[in-house]
């Protein structure tokens, strides 16, 4: 196949493109949140994360649109065919995947025990009666909540992995190739986590105002306090790399041959 060289693109950097496109994500991002969060009687920052994220990730996007290859001299490459999983930071991917099922799975256990609020509400409420005494209260992540945060999870998803191939594709030198996916993983990885600290957190709130938990209740709370803990720092993580656009700051020279 044919592929362009990178070391006779222009030397004018896009950098300041890239970076204003995934700042502009972030910022309608945080505007987003900001608008969400005070709804439902704060219970709105469970729609706030993803939100936040899937601005994120749209600005990612957004950037690697609008910094494409520039057009170069044309010379033959070798035929293997790209692979996403050559570009995809393996360690943060790892964690990323870990931190998703966790989130699945929390949330689908939040769904089957919710239970209707006071108002009927269906799957906003965890209620639990022991000695004859009936305990219910919210917010609580059922499905009322969790089935827009996996709806969140699944398009970003979907928009992530169209990014990674379409970057594992695309001509341009290897050390692009990285750094760009590594900005795309982060900010799926920003939906994620910063979902999970969402849930995990309104989950532990909701165990902490009840009595009637008991020992199932502890150890649910000792298992998700660690587990707010590591998506939080995960979350602040990913979001710096979504605001570092190493690729556009570095020289196209020391990128290596395209492959």
């Amino acid at each position: 196949m044919t592929d362009l060289d990178p070391a006779t693109a222009p030397a004018a950097s896009r950098g300041p493109v890239d970076r204003f496109a995934r700042w502009t994500g972030l910022a309608a991002g945080a505007l987003a949140a900001a608008l969400l969060a005070p709804l439902d009687h704060g219970a709105g920052v469970l729609y706030a994360i993803p939100a936040a994220g899937l601005c994120a990730v749209g600005g990612v996007l957004v950037a690697d649109l609008l910094t494409a290859p520039s057009r170069g001299a044309v010379r033959t490459a070798g035929l293997a065919p790209r692979r996403i999983r050559a570009y995809v930071p393996p360690r943060m991917t790892a964690l990323l995947l870990v931190l998703a099922l966790a989130l699945v799975l929390l949330l689908v256990l939040a769904g089957a025990l919710a239970t209707p609020d006071d108002l009927g509400r269906a799957g906003r409420a965890l209620t639990l009666t022991c000695h004859g005494t009936t305990e219910r209260h919210s917010p609580w992540p059922g499905f009322f909540y969790g089935l827009p945060v996996l709806g969140s999870l699944t398009a970003a998803t979907a928009v992530c992995g169209w990014s990674l191939r379409r970057i594992a594709t695309r001509p341009g030198d290897d050390r692009s190739r990285r750094d760009r996916s590594l900005a795309v993983v982060a900010a799926w990885g920003f939906v994620v986590s910063g979902s999970l600290v969402g849930v995990t957190v309104t989950a532990c709130g909701t165990l902490a105002a009840m009595t009637c938990d008991g020992t199932p209740g502890t150890a649910a709370t000792a298992v998700l306090l660690p587990l707010a803990l590591v998506s939080l720092v995960t979350a602040g993580g990913t979001l710096l790399t979504v605001c570092s656009p190493r690729a556009t700051g570095r020289s196209r020279a020391e990128g290596g041959e395209s492959r």
